[in-house]
């Protein structure tokens, strides 16, 4: 359905992650382009460093968030808007959770793997729902964390920022 809503969903998600942060406060630990180090070992070269990750080609970020967020949430498959809106929780927050969150709202089985029950469920409902809901309940889940009171002002504006693009791409989709 939407397969070149990727080019523009991955700007808008490099732009939010940024380049090489280490900071002691994240659990995620050396971290670029939002890519772990954890990401990094397993989809790209197994025995990184912190070093490697500050020196990670922004190729290889690419390669990753297509083959380990965008296809396996099916964002091809999903409206457009709706396709980033996934696509950016699923960075954030985990694939297996954004799909939960998907599922939970356009009233699929709840299993963390987006198949054809929920693409079905997600065509019964408008888009612009869809991610005016999910921004709302990753905002909630966004907010529980402990880590809220160090990341949550920049959480927030993103999970704003997300919101706002996303649901301009479903309309821009529409008037098409």
């Amino acid at each position: 359905m939407s397969s070149s809503s990727y080019g523009a969903a991955l700007a808008r998600v490099l732009a939010h992650e940024g380049g090489y942060t280490d900071d002691p406060r994240d659990p995620g630990g050396p971290t670029n382009f939002g890519i772990t180090i954890a990401d990094y070992r397993r989809y790209a070269k197994p025995s990184a460093t912190a070093a490697d990750v500050a020196a990670m080609p922004l190729a290889d970020a690419k390669a990753i968030y297509r083959a380990h967020y965008w296809t396996p949430l099916r964002c091809d498959d999903l409206p457009a808007g709706l396709d980033y809106a996934v696509f950016d929780y699923g960075v954030n927050s985990g694939i297996s959770r954004a799909a939960r969150s998907l599922q939970r709202i356009a009233g699929a089985d709840g299993d963390g793997i987006i198949g054809a029950a929920t693409l079905a469920a997600v065509r019964a409902i408008p888009a612009e729902a869809l991610i005016a809901s999910l921004c709302d309940e990753r905002l909630c889940f966004l907010r529980s964390l402990r880590t809220w009171p160090a990341f949550g002002r920049g959480w927030g504006r993103r999970v704003a920022e997300v919101k706002a693009a996303a649901i301009a791409m479903a309309h821009q989709a529409t008037e098409a």
